[in-house]
């Protein structure tokens, strides 16, 4: 092992031109529907290493490709499921880049590019790894199933239906961006919050509506809305003082109404109005389980509003995508140190690094949670730092992707040839 290791450090401009290759594939999502050609090219990979390919589209021109590469003595020895996604960020015009976003630099002991840190160098980094590992002829007694999934940007969780489609093992690890620490995250889920009224008025009708001696019991959608942002503050505020998970500042479990739309013209009384909500969880808890707090919340501040009790709001939640449904759900992961394979992670990190691994919740959402919510014991742990993903000039550390390509390497080995 300690040979194959060193062959990373001698052989890391090869792991660096197939991170360049990654990159200059343009799979920004959105707009998506662009993954195909890179897709192919993983698939093509994983088949010269040994792996059966199951490649399918997800969405038109989005595939996901699973690589499954069979132990030597599948019934005994662990199993084990390399995840990550091909999709990277949206890049707008403006965004003043030193370079086209998808030519890749490499400089001062970085890599430039559209994905490096976000997280093409996680998928180089593990393809990388187990190419040495095959070259050097190492059994893998238990199965090894390699992920390159599409949408994760947008909510289209290609890893969901992976586990869908029947993939699983004793363990995962999601390759996306966590500066080398062992992560677990909390969860997000979108939802539209509708107020409509059963009847349409002329805006001249609004002085009957709103003052003494008008007759007529109705109400502006859009001004109701209102009462219903104050209730989802409250209960922020409330969440804030009564709800806390180590790792998290307090109040990191947010409801933000991010969009309103309502009303249909000037000369109308505004009829209807749709609030859309992302709310960010703790991983000990479920998105049904919040999605029902925010109902039960907001329906008892609807029942004490003279209009709202009688036109009550409904609730839409989630999605399979933010580009097809404008929805969206990242399920929750928490993370268990004491679970055989975060220690042997954290065993093989202190192994090539020298430093002890850090154990801790990621600030953001990846697929990871999809595959907790399908019951396989998962991590996330990759190279790139949340500064890098998403930015302009975005790039991750050659040494540090080194140090994640060695680590991953020792893991997976020891993993497979584990019976625990």
């Amino acid at each position: 092992m300690e040979s194959i290791l060193r062959q990373v450090d001698e052989r890391h401009e090869e792991l660096l031109e197939l991170l360049k290759t990654f990159i200059s594939f343009e799979t920004p999502a959105p707009p998506a529907r662009n993954t195909k050609e890179a897709q192919l090219y993983v698939a093509s990979l994983l088949e010269e290493l040994g792996f059966e390919i199951d490649m399918w589209d997800v969405y038109p021109n989005d595939p996901n490709v699973v690589g499954i590469l069979k132990g030597s003595d599948s019934n005994n020895y662990n199993s084990l499921i390399i995840n990550g996604h091909m999709d990277v960020a949206e890049v707008s015009e403006d965004e003043q880049w030193e370079t086209d976003p998808f030519t890749p630099i490499v400089r001062d002991g970085v890599v430039i590019g559209r994905g490096a840190a976000d997280m093409k160098g996680g998928l180089a980094g593990a393809i990388f790894a187990i190419k040495l590992l095959r070259e050097a002829g190492v059994e893998l007694p238990g199965d090894l199933i390699f992920q390159s999934v599409i949408g994760e940007e947008v909510g289209e969780a290609g890893t969901l239906q992976c586990c869908k489609r029947g993939s699983t093992a004793d363990f995962a690890v999601v390759v996306d961006t966590s500066d080398l620490h062992i992560q677990g995250q909390g969860g997000v889920i979108t939802g539209w919050i509708t107020v409509k009224s059963s009847q349409t008025y002329h805006d001249a009708t609004r002085r009957n509506m709103i003052h003494a001696g008008g007759n007529l019991v109705a109400a502006s959608a859009i001004e109701k809305m209102v009462k219903i942002i104050e209730g989802l503050q409250e209960l922020e505020r409330h969440w804030a003082v009564t709800k806390s998970y180590p790792g998290f500042p307090p109040g990191a479990n947010t409801i933000n109404p991010a969009v309103i739309e309502g009303g249909r013209h000037a000369a109308f009384i505004a009829d209807e109005c749709r609030l859309w909500v992302t709310v960010h969880f703790y991983p000990n808890e479920t998105y049904d389980q919040v999605s029902k707090e925010v109902e039960d919340h907001i329906l008892k501040v609807a029942e004490g509003d003279i209009w709202l009790r009688d036109n009550l709001p409904t609730f839409t939640w989630g999605g399979a995508s933010m580009i097809e449904d404008r929805g969206e759900i990242f399920p929750s992961l928490e993370i268990d140190p004491t679970h055989a394979g975060v220690k042997l992670l954290a065993k093989s990190h202190h192994h090539v690094t020298g430093k002890e691994a850090i154990v801790d919740v990621s600030p953001t959402v990846t697929d990871g949670g999809w595959l907790a919510d399908a019951g396989i014991p998962t991590a996330i742990y990759g190279p790139g730092d949340l500064l890098n993903a998403h930015s302009v000039n975005e790039q991750v550390s050659i040494e540090q992707l080194v140090e994640y390509t060695k680590t991953l390497m020792k893991f997976i080995c020891e993993w497979t040839n584990n019976q625990e």
